[in-house]
C-alpha cells in the first residue's frame, strides 16, 4: 500500500518562502512520477507542479519562476520549494504519486494521494 505524508505547511507573510516535503512509503520510489496539487476553499483541486521518474519537470503558469519541484530518491521524498509567496497561493497542498509513467499534469493521472498540508499566506 502506498502512503504519502506531506509536511512543511504553515503560515507565512506574502513574499516569504516555504518548503513542502512529501515522504512516500513505496518499494521503488525512483519508478514513480510525483506531483503537487492544491485546493483553495470553494475551488477545485488544481495542478501545481510535477516531476517524472527521470527528473523532468512541469509547472502551472501561476507558479512558474517561483516554485521548484525536486526529488531525492535516496530519501523517498519529493519537495516543493515555494518562494515569493502570494495570498492567492493559500490552499491545502496535496502530494500525488503514480508508478511507471511519465509526467502527469492532471488529477486523473495519479492513483495515490496524501492527506494534504495547509499553506496560508497573509498579505
Amino acid at each position: 500500500q502506498v502512503q504519502l505524508v506531506e509536511s512543511g505547511g504553515g503560515l507565512v507573510q506574502a513574499g516569504g518562502s516555504l518548503r513542502l516535503s512529501c515522504a512516500a512509503s513505496v518499494r521503488t520510489f525512483s519508478n514513480y512520477a510525483m506531483g503537487w496539487f492544491r485546493q483553495a476553499p470553494g475551488k477545485e483541486r488544481e495542478f501545481v507542479a510535477a516531476i517524472s521518474s527521470g527528473g523532468s519537470t512541469n509547472y502551472a503558469d501561476s507558479v512558474k519562476g517561483r516554485f521548484t519541484i525536486s526529488r531525492d530518491n535516496a530519501k523517498n521524498t519529493v519537495y516543493l520549494q515555494m518562494n515569493s509567496l502570494k495570498p492567492e497561493d493559500t490552499a491545502v497542498y496535496y502530494c500525488a504519486a503514480q508508478p511507471y509513467t511519465g509526467l502527469q499534469l492532471g488529477r486523473g493521472g495519479y492513483d495515490y494521494w496524501g492527506q494534504g498540508t495547509q499553506v496560508t499566506v497573509s498579505s
